[in-house]
Formats: C-alpha cells, structure tokens, sequence
C-alpha cells in the first residue's frame, strides 16, 4: 500500500536499492524514513534473501519478520539484471535517482554495466554506495561477508563472554547493522558534496572496517597500552563497579561511573567503611582490585530484589536497571511512551496491519515517516514502470512475458 507523498528532510530524492540482507537494507530504509523515495530491485519470482529467513512469519503473511523489519518505505520492483533489457530498465532508473545503493560482491556488477566507474561516466551525479564485507580495496576485497565472521575478525568476539569461556558473538548482527548506518552517514556526507560541486562519488563501506571503527575504548586500549584486552564478561575495562550483580531474586545491572557516586552507594548500603580502603578510593583502585570488588559487595546486592533495589538506587541517582527478557523490553512504560513499535496497513496481516520497530532518529520539525508498509514481492513494478519510465500496459506485459521483471 502506498499512502501520502514523503515529507520527511530527504523528500525529493530517489534511491534505487540494489540491497538484500540487512547491511544495505538497513541503510535504505533509514533513507526511506527520512523522506527519500526508495525502489527497492528484486528478482523476479525470488527476491531478497530475507524473504526466506523464516519461521517466523508475520501473522497472517508469508512475509518473514526479518524482511518486515528493515523494508519499509521501499516499492518492490522485479528486474532481472541479467538481462539486457533489465538493465536498460536499471540505466532508465538512474537518470531519475539521486543515490543508488548496493552490497553485491566487489566488481560483481560490473558484468552487467552497473558498476561505479560505469555508473559514474554516464550519470555523474549519482552517489554510488557500495557496502560489502572488506571493502573495495586490500587482499581480503573479494570475499564475501557475514555478520559472525566480521565479529570474529574485527575483534569483538574476543572481548565478548566470561573470562573462562568460549568467545561469543553479540546477540544481533550488529557489523551488518553498524554497516548499514556508516553507509547512511557516508550518503548525506556524499549529498553535502554534490550540493557544493554537482558532482556524485563512490562510498566505500566494508563492513570489517566500521566493525574495527566500533572497537571505541576497547581499540584505545589496546592502542594506548599494547595490551591485548581479556574478556571481562559483563565487567567493564575502565570503571569498577560497571557490572552484573546477581540480587535476591535474579540480576541487575549496577553503573558507578565516578567516585562521588560510588561514596553515595557505600554510604546508603552499610558500606561506608570501603571508602577508608585505600583498594576501594578511587576507581583506578577498583580496576586494580577488580575481583576484591566484585566479591564485597556481592553479598549486600543478593540481600535486596531487583525491584528493590532499582527504587533505592533510582532515589540516591545511581545508574542501575533490571536485566529486561524481549517482553519486559517492550512492555516497559518509558519504550512504550516513546513509540518504539508502530503499526502499518498489510493487505495480508491479521486485523490488516504489522507491528515493526520504529525508527530511533527523533526530529522535532520533521520526523520519520511510516508512509509505505514492508512491499510483497514485485508489488510496485506496474506502478514504477508507468509512473517513473512512462511504460505502457502493453510493454509492461512484453517485459513480463519474458521474464524480465
């Protein structure tokens, strides 16, 4: 269902998305929230992957929740770029686009005369994003790309679980979702530019590279010191106590971030006497006696429940909170008074609409918009083709009959 005209900061421009999986959908739909017309292309009769990660289903579609999740505000196109006329039909959508975004395997498109250089020779203002698993350049250019293998490599699995464990993976793919938004910042980067010269250019987005670029503290550390990071569990490198302690009835988070609020802790828990500890002063100590920490002041977290002690450390402004399961997360009063989830209209949906999470990016004068639900495939290619190329019915069913879209 395509409802009223973009109003968001990006109205007036025109992505094609040449995306699948979720680095470089999660990118264009972030355009798409913000205003941007996106055509997302499919192939004909099979689509994005996402489209097949499933159990579980949408209720009522045989749309996967994973392809509802990051395919809102997209027209879903069928062309077949294999095909000389489905990339005359790409080359007639380019002339019209401002952006055209992509994640196949580097120099994949080329074959079908889609690549930057030729895109670029013959539409100069187009900004070409390309998102893969290395990047353009450098040995590893060729290879393809998944989520737990970037973890992996980029080091963050060796930073993540208990000490004594195996390394872990976090539970999201965050080096896809981290891809997809430093695509999205490198477009209104490469839009700026254009603004100021005319012309368009190539962002180059490996996934490994914002992967390291994420690193932050971790990857300072390591460059400060030399020092290889060890897991730490829930603890965290630099600030004592910044854990999980377990409570009476479950665990909790507690976040001492300074040394005033660490006295504030000990002066409202019957822990006063740790100030007078030279081991529990300053947070450098604490770090340094992190074990020592960690197991005194485990038997005063294990006297209160979670509940318990959220009110009292909420009270003195010490950072805590409860450790949420999915319901509680979106059951919670503040998510839920913030928006986080919205319904679409889906012709397919049980009660005739989908829940999907909302976009985070809060604008006061224009914010996201929920214009276009999550397109089943090959939904929009009449509507484009005759809106945007000026088709025919007639050529529209020659194109179809061939199997071109």
């Amino acid at each position: 269902m395509t409802n009223a005209a973009p109003t968001g900061p990006l109205a007036g421009l025109r992505v094609l998305d040449l995306t699948r999986v979720l680095a470089g959908p999660t990118c264009t739909q972030m355009l798409g929230d913000l205003g941007a017309e996106v055509i997302k292309i499919e192939k004909p009769g099979a689509g994005d992957d996402t489209r097949g990660f499933a159990p579980p289903f949408m209720p009522g579609t045989r749309e996967s929740a994973y392809f509802v999740g990051v395919n809102r505000n997209k027209r879903s196109v069928t062309v077949d770029i294999a095909k000389p006329e489905g990339q005359a039909i790409v080359k007639q959508l380019l002339a019209s686009c401002d952006i055209l975004a992509e994640n196949f395997k580097v120099g994949a498109l080329a074959k079908y005369g889609l690549g930057y250089e030729q895109v670029h020779a013959e539409f100069p203002r187009v900004i070409y994003c390309s998102i893969t698993g290395f990047g353009q350049t450098g040995p590893y250019a060729p290879r393809p790309g998944y989520d737990s293998l970037v973890q992996a490599m980029g080091g963050v699995m060796s930073l993540t679980g208990e000490p004594d464990g195996l390394p872990q993976k976090v539970g999201i793919p965050v080096a896809d979702l981290f891809a997809g938004l430093y695509g999205c910042i490198g477009i209104l980067a490469a839009l700026r530019h254009r603004e100021q010269t005319g012309i368009g250019q190539q962002v180059d987005i490996g996934m490994l590279d914002t992967h390291v670029a994420w690193l932050a503290n971790q990857g300072m550390n390591y460059l400060a010191t030399g020092e290889i990071p060890p897991r730490l569990g829930n603890q965290h490198p630099n600030i004592v106590p910044y854990q999980v302690f377990p409570t009476k009835d479950g665990y909790m988070v507690l976040s001492v971030g300074n040394d005033p609020t660490f006295a504030r802790f000990c002066q409202n828990t019957g822990l006063e006497h740790l100030l007078a500890d030279e081991r529990f002063a300053t947070n450098a100590a604490r770090v340094a006696n992190r074990q020592l920490v960690t197991d005194t002041l485990t038997p005063t977290m294990m006297t209160k429940t979670t509940t318990e002690w959220v009110d009292l450390l909420e009270s003195l402004k010490i950072g805590c909170g409860p450790i949420n399961n999915l319901a509680q997360v979106f059951a919670d009063p503040h998510v839920q008074a913030r928006g986080v989830v919205v319904q679409m209209p889906h012709a397919q949906a049980d009660g005739g609409q989908v829940k999907v999470i909302a976009n985070p990016v809060r604008l006061s004068e224009t914010p996201a918009d929920y214009r276009i639900t999550p397109p089943m495939l090959g939904e929009h290619t009449d509507e484009v083709l005759r809106e945007v190329l000026g088709m025919d019915e007639g050529a529209i069913a020659r194109l179809r009959a061939d199997g071109v879209v």
